[in-house]
C-alpha cells in the first residue's frame, strides 16, 4: 500500500527526493499512512480544494478494501 501511494505522489511533484512516506498500524489493525514533500510542491499533491489529496485517499481506500483493512492517509507530517 505504501509503494502505491509513494508511486502516486512521485508523479505529482517536481522534486521526487522530497517525498517521504511512512505507516504506523495501531493496535486494532488501522494504518495511518503519512506523506510529506517539499513545501514548494503541497500544493500540488493536496490540489484546488483538495480534489488531488481526495482522489488519492479514495483510490487507497478502494484497494484497501480488498484487505479488509481501514487506510488512511494524511499529508503534511
Amino acid at each position: 500500500m505504501i509503494e502505491l501511494v509513494e508511486f502516486l505522489v512521485k508523479k505529482l511533484v517536481n522534486d521526487e527526493e522530497s517525498v517521504k512516506v511512512r505507516q504506523e498500524e495501531d493496535e486494532n489493525g488501522v494504518l495511518t499512512i503519512f506523506v510529506s514533500v517539499n513545501p514548494d510542491d503541497m500544493g500540488k499533491v493536496i490540489g484546488k480544494n483538495g480534489k488531488i489529496a481526495s482522489a488519492i485517499r479514495t483510490f487507497v481506500k478502494s484497494v484497501s478494501s480488498r484487505s479488509h483493512k481501514k487506510v488512511f492517509v494524511k499529508f503534511g507530517e
